[in-house]
This record gives structure tokens, C-alpha cells and sequence, in this order.
């Protein structure tokens, strides 16, 4: 199934199940029929986009904003339309993603104490895990 296929299936589902017990916010990650990368963030019922970067839960407030000047994202109400994220290298994003967490914690109760972090490249499956708080 491709993801953008898997994409309506998770809005579907979400929307039949909306007044229980699915009411959560998913991303949903993956690659399109032409290789590239997407990613999907849904609200609770199940509407859903395609963007270049999500971050779901109580620390998001605090991530989106450093992921979008980091990743320089165009509004987009721009014309013409212009690619929704600057490119980052695998160890480059994971850096990111380490940073944003640890910031995160640091100012969300809400937010765990461990991150866990899967890089999925044609290598194979890597697993990262960080110690996110140690009070």
C-alpha cells in the first residue's frame, strides 16, 4: 500500500472512530509512488495534510516553531509554489530532531523522559535511544 494511500485509510479510520476510542493526533511518514518523502499530520477526527515536517503532542507548541526556522519552510500562501523543506543530510536531521526534543522536555512536564529515534535508509533499520531528563 502506498502512503499516501495508507494516509486516507488512517483519515478514514479515525473519522469512523471519532467520538471513541481513536481521538488521537498521528503523523504518518513514508514514501509516495515517485520515491520521494511524506509526511502526513491529522487532527483528532481525522483531517489530514501532506507537509514537509509534523510534530504531534503537548511538546509541539514548543517543536514547530524551532523546525520551522530551522528548516526555513516557505508560507504557503507563496506563488509560486516552492519545495516545503530545505534538505538535510541523515545525521544533520538527527541532530535536529535530538535538539528540538531535549528543548522540548526541558520546558513541557507533558513531554517523557526518553526519545526514541528510527532512521529507516536503504542500509537498513537503525534504533536511537536519549535520555531526555535525568531529574
Amino acid at each position: 500500500m502506498s502512503c499516501p494511500a495508507m494516509a486516507q485509510l488512517l483519515s478514514n479510520t479515525l473519522y469512523y472512530k471519532r467520538f471513541f476510542p481513536y481521538y488521537a493526533f498521528n503523523v504518518l511518514g513514508g514514501l509516495d509512488n515517485e520515491g520521494k518523502g511524506c509526511v502526513f499530520t491529522y487532527d483528532a477526527v481525522g483531517s489530514y495534510e501532506r507537509v514537509g515536517y509534523s510534530a504531534q503532542g503537548s511538546g509541539s507548541t514548543l517543536i514547530m516553531p524551532v523546525l520551522d526556522n530551522q528548516l526555513k519552510s516557505p508560507s504557503p500562501l507563496l506563488l509560486p509554489a516552492r519545495d516545503s523543506v530545505t534538505p538535510l543530510s541523515e545525521s544533520d536531521a538527527v541532530d535536529l530532531v535530538k535538539d528540538v526534543f531535549a528543548s522540548a522536555t526541558e520546558r513541557d512536564i507533558y513531554t517523557g523522559d526518553k526519545l526514541e529515534i528510527v532512521v529507516i535508509n536503504a542500509s537498513g533499520i537503525r534504533r536511537e535511544f536519549i535520555e531526555l531528563r535525568k531529574d
